[in-house]
């Protein structure tokens, strides 16, 4: 197997939908009910560049296998569940301080996932509970301001000014793996970003790998962006 020019790293609390996310986009299904243990990657070709994307478990006792996967990372996709807003303060409290080992150029995407479960996915995607009577979803516990809001919170943590990064209207997506929106934009959008990253880490030095059989779960620490 070619070894990958780059590499994305999915990160998130536990059944925010993050491996139903990928497998929508790399195998076009949708499971209900997955659970990564440890990490799991697939491997995409975009133009001529190979890049893995790497799902990572969201339960606290692989908590800290995050660091290790996040190394090098070109891209850090932080995901959240619209209709619980704890998993959204936990981007910034629990996984944010994981993405220390990432590039310096990192690019940071804030996915809400799960919209189909929401008032708003359901008259995006046409459906209702039960074929045709009236909706049991509710309205949308996150609203997409407050991610974009965590967004610039970020690139000042990183120390990186906004200037020089994409807008935070560009980098935070609504998504439902289950019926597939913005599921192919988030991915591809992010591909075309993470190439000019992967040129000037090639530039730079040889990409930094993962190495499991070496790795030492670091203390756990919670980390956010006003720490």
């Amino acid at each position: 197997m070619r070894k990958p020019d780059g590499k994305i790293v999915l990160l998130g609390d536990m059944n925010v939908g993050k491996t139903s996310l990928l497998q929508r986009y790399m195998e076009r299904r949708f499971a209900d009910t997955v659970s990564t243990v440890g990490g799991a990657f697939y491997l995409k070709q975009w133009r001529s560049y190979h890049i893995s994307i790497w799902d990572t478990a969201g339960r606290e006792q692989f908590h800290g296998l995050g660091s290790m996967y996040c190394r090098g990372a070109a891209a850090v996709i932080l995901t959240y569940d619209v209709n619980y807003p704890q998993s959204l303060v936990e981007l910034e409290e629990r996984f944010l301080g994981l993405t220390e080992t990432a590039s310096a150029d990192c690019l940071f995407a804030i996915v809400g996932n799960k919209v189909d479960l929401s008032e708003e996915g359901a008259s995006e995607g046409g459906q209702t509970e039960g074929g045709g009577g009236v909706s049991s979803r509710g309205p949308k516990q996150v609203r997409q301001e407050e991610a974009m809001a965590l967004y610039k919170k970020i690139l000042k943590y990183k120390m990186l000014d906004e200037k020089d990064m994409p807008a935070a209207e560009q980098m935070c997506f609504e998504t439902s793996a289950k019926t597939g929106h913005n599921v192919d934009l988030l991915f591809e959008t992010l591909f075309d970003m993470v190439v000019p990253v992967i040129v000037r880490q090639r530039a730079q030095g040889p990409p930094q790998t993962v190495d499991i059989s070496r790795y030492k779960p670091p203390e756990q620490t919670k980390s956010g962006c006003c720490a």
